[in-house]
């Protein structure tokens, strides 16, 4: 089926089954491979993408569901200052190891700080939750996150 998406800002006309995930879709119909496929059960948080500023997990979402929603991923999130101040903070604190999944911590970062400028810690515990890191840099995942914060309050 013919299925019209916006993403990054750029409208696609897309010919594919409706119950393909916006995964999928993204990387290899787009070929936006920024988005990573990590569990495909949304559990790990690797395929986090926005759908209208929104988090969600692309690896689980249909693209019947997106409708004409908005879905920007990891390649355009730096064209917000949001964006920009959370790509700068995880390089500024060296936040990734083997940086899988750092594209989707990105995100929901970038979601969060969107939503909450001044996030406290239970605000990022519970954005950041459905977030895994098998190389557990949790603490400067926070450290990012707080430095982004305040560089947006400058």
């Amino acid at each position: 089926m013919q299925y019209t998406i916006t993403v990054n800002g750029v409208p696609h006309s897309v010919d594919i089954d409706g119950e393909t995930p916006v995964l999928w879709v993204l990387r290899d119909t787009l070929d936006l491979k920024g988005t990573k496929f990590g569990c495909g059960a949304a559990q790990c948080g690797a395929c986090t993408v926005h759908l209208n500023g929104l988090p969600i997990r692309s690896c689980q979402m249909p693209i019947a569901a997106v409708g004409d929603a908005a879905i920007t991923t990891i390649e355009a999130i730096g064209q917000t200052k949001v964006g920009q101040h959370v790509q700068a903070a995880w390089i500024d604190l060296d936040v990734p190891q083997c940086g899988y999944c750092q594209a989707g911590q990105i995100m929901s970062a970038t979601a969060l700080l969107t939503r909450v400028p001044a996030p406290t810690d239970h605000d990022i515990n519970e954005a950041m939750s459905g977030n895994v890191c098998r190389c557990a840099t949790y603490t400067r995942i926070r450290a990012a996150i707080k430095r982004a914060a305040e560089a947006g309050r400058a």
